[in-house]
C-alpha cells in the first residue's frame, strides 16, 4: 500500500509538471486575450490539449495515492512537481537549466528525501468523525481568510505574495484531506455515495479557490515570496491534517532533527531555484 502511494504520488506530481509545462507552452503560441477567444485559440493547440490531460492525469493519480498512503507521505511528494517541472519545461521552452539550478534540485529532492525518511509516516485511517472536522475547517477557512485579509494593496509586494501564497498552501492541503475522504466513499460504495458525500463538494470548492489564491499571489509579488510558502506550506499544513484528521502518525524525539534539516535544505533549494533560474515563473505557471 506504501508502495503504491509513493508511486502514484510521484506519478501525480510528474503529470501536473507535464500539465504545467505544456499549458505553458501553448499559451506562448496565442496572442494574448482573455475569455472565450483565448480558451478557442488554446483547444486547438495539442500542447494544450496534452497539459490538460497532465492536469487531469495528476488529480487522478493524487486520489489513488491518498486512498493508498497516509497525507503526511503523499503531499509532501509533491514539491517534486517543481523540479519535474522545470526538467520538462526547461527543453520544452528551449532554454537551459544553468548548473545551479541542477544543484538547487538537487537540494529539493534530497531534502525531501530526508524529511520522509526520518519522519516515516504511517496511518491507515482514510475516514474522520464531523467532530474533527469542525475545529479543521474553522482553522482552516479562517486561516486563509485572514490572509487574504492581510493582504492588503498598502503592503509590500513581498508580503502580499507571500500571504496570499499562504493562503493557497493551506487550500491545498485542506482540499488533500477532503480528497481523501471522498475518494474512499468512491472506492468503497461507488459512485452513489461519492455523490452522496459533502467531502466531494468541499475539495471541488476549496480546490477552486486556492487556485485562484495562487494566481492573484502570482501576481501581487515576486515568485521568491510565493514559492517557498506554497512549497513548504502545504506540506506542513497537509503533515498536521493528516494527523489531526486521520490520526497518522511520525517521528519524534531526535528524529525531528533530520526533519528539520531536510526541509531547510528543501527551503534552501525552492528559493535557490526562484534565484538562479531565469524567468521561472514562465517555466512552471
Amino acid at each position: 500500500m506504501i508502495v503504491l502511494a509513493v508511486l502514484f504520488a510521484v506519478l501525480g506530481a510528474a503529470s501536473n509538471a507535464v500539465g504545467t509545462a505544456f499549458q505553458r507552452k501553448a499559451a506562448s503560441t496565442v496572442s494574448r486575450g482573455g475569455g472565450l477567444s483565448l480558451l478557442a485559440a488554446l483547444v486547438r493547440r495539442p500542447a494544450w490539449m496534452i497539459g490538460i490531460a497532465g492536469v487531469a492525469g495528476a488529480a487522478l493519480f493524487q486520489a489513488i495515492a491518498l486512498i493508498n498512503g497516509p497525507m503526511a507521505l503523499v503531499q509532501p511528494l509533491f514539491i517534486l512537481e517543481l523540479p519535474f517541472a522545470l526538467l520538462i519545461a526547461a527543453p520544452l521552452m528551449h532554454r537551459r537549466l544553468p548548473g545551479a539550478g541542477w544543484h538547487a534540485v538537487a537540494g529539493v529532492v534530497g531534502g525531501l528525501a530526508l524529511v520522509l525518511v526520518a519522519a516515516d509516516p504511517s496511518g491507515t485511517r482514510n475516514q474522520a468523525a464531523m467532530v474533527r472536522w469542525v475545529p479543521v475547517l474553522a482553522l482552516c477557512l479562517g486561516a486563509m481568510g485572514a490572509a487574504v485579509a492581510l493582504a492588503l494593496p498598502s503592503r509590500s509586494a513581498l508580503f502580499r505574495a507571500a500571504a496570499l501564497a499562504s493562503a493557497a498552501a493551506i487550500g491545498n492541503a485542506l482540499t488533500a484531506a477532503l480528497m481523501k475522504s471522498a475518494t474512499d466513499r468512491l472506492a468503497d460504495d461507488g459512485l452513489p455515495a461519492f455523490l452522496a458525500t459533502w467531502q466531494t463538494y468541499g475539495f471541488a470548492l476549496v480546490g477552486v479557490g486556492a487556485v485562484l489564491l495562487l494566481e492573484n499571489s502570482l501576481q501581487a509579488g515576486p515568485l521568491v515570496a510565493s514559492q517557498p510558502a506554497l512549497t513548504i506550506g502545504d506540506a506542513t499544513v497537509s503533515l498536521a491534517l493528516g494527523v489531526a484528521l486521520y490520526d497518522e502518525q511520525i517521528r519524534t524525539g531526535w528524529w525531528l532533527l533530520p526533519e528539520l534539516a531536510g526541509a531547510l535544505l528543501i527551503l534552501w533549494g525552492v528559493l535557490r531555484l526562484t534565484r538562479v533560474v531565469p524567468h521561472l515563473a514562465d517555466f512552471v505557471h
